[in-house]
């Protein structure tokens, strides 16, 4: 019998050589190599990450792209030293936020049962589905954008509050981390740190 399309979707293992690109030879790169990122394909990797699952498909993370100098000024103050000369050099610089009143979006994205009203006037409830569910479209937008050939380099050192003032005034986007984005130097790449193995990091039951 010939299989569904479906069918055969869920049954196709990704190549080898996807993996090692996407995973095992993806690296958090702190100097970048002086070729810009085309805002096509910051579109085309925000495009890929939304197809991620969110809790009631809340799509509750915010992207803002920094690519100008004077955009990048605003967000250095914020900054940890340490961060400084690395997002100085990276082609984009991503604010991944959350969105405090995302569940005004419910109706659109949602629109077969009523999920706006689980969440409105519950601060603790939304606080704690926007920053879980954006933190894994953040994930999303990694990966997707290593697909695509770009590499990453995600920070959290960096003063929130700060952030949130310059960028998001009204107090209705929060930020969750930075992610500088391009091509990175490979030359300068340190050796891989090791990962926790299977055994010390799951259990079965």
């Amino acid at each position: 019998m010939t299989p569904t399309p479906d069918t055969a979707a869920h049954s196709t293992k990704t190549s080898n050589d996807a993996l090692d690109q996407i995973f095992r030879q993806g690296r958090t790169y702190s100097a970048w190599l002086p070729k810009r990122v085309p805002v096509e394909m910051l579109r085309e990797a925000y495009e890929l990450a939304r197809m991620g699952p969110t809790s009631a498909n809340s799509n509750p993370a915010r992207f803002v792209f920094l690519e100008s100098e004077a955009a990048k000024a605003r967000l250095l103050p914020a900054l940890a030293p340490l961060n400084v000369e690395k997002t100085k050099a990276a082609p984009v610089t991503v604010i991944v936020a959350w969105d405090t009143e995302f569940y005004e979006k419910l109706p659109q994205l949602f629109p077969h049962a009523d999920m706006r009203s689980h969440f409105v006037g519950k601060q603790a409830v939304i606080d704690e589905t926007a920053f879980r569910n954006g933190s894994l479209q953040g994930a999303y937008f990694i990966l997707a954008a290593r697909a695509l050939g770009l590499d990453c380099g995600p920070m959290s050192g960096f003063d929130a509050a700060k952030v949130n003032a310059e960028f998001f005034p009204d107090g209705k986007w929060k930020a969750n981390f930075l992610c500088n984005l391009g091509y990175g130097d490979k030359s300068k790449l340190y050796p891989r740190n090791p990962r926790l193995e299977f055994e010390e990091a799951c259990r079965v039951l």
